[in-house]
């Protein structure tokens, strides 16, 4: 049986799993057609945060190249 709580990442999460910087990652994952899963509270400092599956996280990680040209076939 699959499990019924599915693992969230926020940005910085995202960010740090793909190697790229926090302002780029969410952007990215926009590009990618990731759409996010809703918004949590920072344990922190209280601020709301966007959270992400982790699954379609690390599927771009996989699919990722960066630096490939896509205006040329």
């Amino acid at each position: 049986m699959p499990d019924p709580t599915p693992e969230l990442w926020t940005t910085q999460e995202a960010a740090d799993h793909l190697g790229i910087k926090l302002k780029s990652a969410s952007g990215l994952l926009s590009r990618r057609g990731i759409k996010r899963a809703g918004e949590g509270r920072h344990p922190d400092s209280g601020r709301i945060v966007a959270l992400w599956h982790a699954d379609e996280v690390r599927a771009v990680a996989a699919d990722r190249q960066p630096g490939r040209r896509t205006d040329r076939a």
